[in-house]
């Protein structure tokens, strides 16, 4: 199973690190699909908006819903969710060399989300990096039944297990 991925200790972390984790692999020439998450921080000091930038080259998504101030429930904008899902399944039908997906959520956990494009990716043989974090570690080791690598933040614990799975011949 060619699953690797990544949990930060730190809210946005794992965010930046597949950000530029993404744009080097782009940069480098290779087939990237998937997503990226940027944060935009909200001037009246609520919870960050969440967006989703569609890989390679967008669009980008909103989604966080704006549930007032003082509001504890999940802010999760499943429909946008699923609007990029759709966009980077449409981009994985072009063709690709690996597939990074911003996380495995509580939408993933219950099924929703990339999950089954993650599972797409792997059965095709495909590298897929995933974005996890504390809270949904336990159900992104029952989708993958634990056989996924856990890499550090760094670009080359990602590029040595690149070069493991034959994407990146020169690492």
């Amino acid at each position: 199973m060619n699953i690797a991925y990544t949990l930060a200790p730190h809210r946005g972390d794992t965010d930046l690190f597949l950000y530029g984790q993404a744009h080097r692999l782009i940069a480098a020439g290779y087939r990237v699909r998937g997503t990226v998450q940027c944060n935009t921080d909200r001037s009246d000091g609520g919870p960050c908006d969440m967006d989703v930038r569609v890989l390679p080259d967008g669009p980008t998504f909103r989604i966080s819903q704006s549930l007032g101030q003082g509001s504890r429930g999940c802010r999760l904008d499943p429909a946008a969710l699923e609007s990029a899902v759709g966009l980077v399944e449409a981009s994985m039908a072009t063709g690709y060399d690996i597939l990074i997906v911003n996380k495995f959520g509580k939408h993933e956990a219950e099924g929703g989300g990339f999950r089954s494009l993650i599972g797409v990716a792997a059965c095709q043989d495909m590298p897929v990096l995933v974005g996890v974090n504390a809270l949904n570690e336990a159900a992104f080791h029952d989708f993958t039944g634990g056989l996924a690598a856990k890499l550090p933040l760094a670009y080359a614990a990602v590029d040595d297990w690149l070069a493991r799975n034959r994407l990146m011949e020169n690492a």
